[in-house]
């Protein structure tokens, strides 16, 4: 089996044609990079990708599973399903899914600025302080 060193290199080849990736150690494993935003996750040399509402039903029409863990003896789910295994032989397809992952990770910023957003005028809203006044 590879290192955890030489997977990650590996995945530099993968994803070639979808652009520059760059992986930092977290909780155990790797998150993959492109363009400072998270798509990806690989823990025990196994690769995950960013799902969302949008390109969730390609992976489990796979039965790609999703990425889960225990925490306090329950199972806590992220949105991450295991890569299709033909990405990693043919670079076209693997730029694709990265692509789609990538995506689903834009959108999840774009809700996650949304939100923050929204928590900042309740919180002006709340201190007295209304925008125009």
């Amino acid at each position: 089996m590879a290192t955890n060193h030489e997977f990650i290199a590996f995945l530099h080849e993968v994803f070639e044609s979808f652009g520059p990736i760059q992986a930092q150690r977290m909780f155990g494993g790797y998150g993959i990079y492109h363009d400072g935003l998270m798509f990806g996750l690989v823990v025990a040399h196994q690769l995950y990708l960013k799902t969302d509402a949008v390109n969730r039903a390609d992976f489990e029409d796979l039965g790609l599973g999703a990425f889960t863990y225990e925490m306090k003896g329950k199972p806590v789910q992220l949105s991450y399903h295991q890569a299709p295994e033909a990405l990693f032989d043919e670079r076209h397809l693997a730029a694709r899914w990265a692509r789609r992952s990538w995506d689903a990770a834009l959108r999840a910023q774009a809700v996650k600025a949304q939100q923050a957003e929204r928590a900042k005028s309740r919180q002006r809203t709340r201190s007295g302080v209304v925008s125009g006044h």
